[in-house]
């Protein structure tokens, strides 16, 4: 095989590339990214922590298994684990609407029915966009989020006159990452910090404050892109689509600065 070939089937050879979560979810990221020839530094910044609302959120699912809804919204792959763990039965009267190839992903995984992907738009305002075209009777919908989530989505749906209870599923908390992690990204040993939320461009700007100019500042879409711009990361790098293989495929594009002599004495 030739070195351009070598390139071409591991384009991120050399590359070093901070996963900004861990879990099963960053076990994934990692394995793509080896497959690609980069080394993975899985260093989490956010964790999901229980809601302090257990009561709504455990009367919200009651309801839900007892076929109050028309419609389950899920957002994000951690409400999918707060549905598994609770064992939650979903009936086939709901539907589930995920917003994400991702979301949809992690809700097939563990046997949830998915009805609706929004099509252009893979975002909070996209789904709702596509439900209320859908749904011109009023309907009587389950929206779970993060207490940190914009209330995009439900504000919407009600406006439009759908009856939707709006329940907190999880806490989004941060991570302090290890010195040897910070100091790895101040001195340039990071290559790629890979955005994958709002809150992790959060942490980012938190516990980064000083990255360097060569560092590439990746994100999952043009939504979370927007969101690191609000906090002041330079995003340099936007996945056209909301999927760790499309980020991944992004960054593969870019040349990695300084590669000869980037650890050189």
């Amino acid at each position: 095989m030739t070195a351009s070939e070598t390139k071409t089937a591991r384009p991120l050879a050399g590359w070093r590339v901070l996963v900004p979560r861990g879990g099963p979810w960053g076990d994934g990221v990692a394995a793509s990214l080896r497959a690609q020839g980069a080394v993975p530094v899985v260093a989490p910044l956010i964790n999901f922590a229980p809601t302090t609302d257990q009561v709504a959120l455990d009367a919200a699912l009651e309801r839900l298994q007892q076929g109050h809804y028309d419609w389950l919204t899920v957002t994000s792959a951690t409400t999918v684990d707060v549905l598994f763990a609770h064992r939650v039965e979903v009936p086939r009267t709901t539907r589930i609407a995920a917003v994400g190839e991702t979301t949809a992903a992690a809700l097939a995984a563990v046997g949830y029915e998915v009805a609706l992907v929004p099509e252009l738009d893979n975002s909070a305002a996209g789904m709702a966009e596509q439900m209320i075209a859908l749904e011109p009777e009023p309907r009587r919908i389950l929206s779970l989020r993060s207490e940190i989530a914009k209330p995009v989505l439900s504000k919407s749906l009600t406006e439009a006159g759908h009856d939707v209870d709006s329940i907190v599923a999880y806490r989004t908390v941060g991570v302090p990452v290890t010195d040897r992690i910070r100091r790895d990204v101040e001195n340039g040993r990071i290559n790629v910090i890979l955005i994958t939320s709002g809150s992790v461009a959060g942490q980012v700007r938190e516990q980064f404050p000083e990255i360097p100019d060569t560092t590439l500042l990746a994100a999952i879409g043009p939504r979370t892109a927007q969101d690191a711009r609000k906090v002041g990361l330079p995003i340099s790098a936007v996945a056209d689509r909301q999927t760790v293989d499309a980020l991944i495929e992004t960054v593969s594009h870019f040349t990695l600065p300084h590669a000869a002599d980037e650890f050189a004495p």
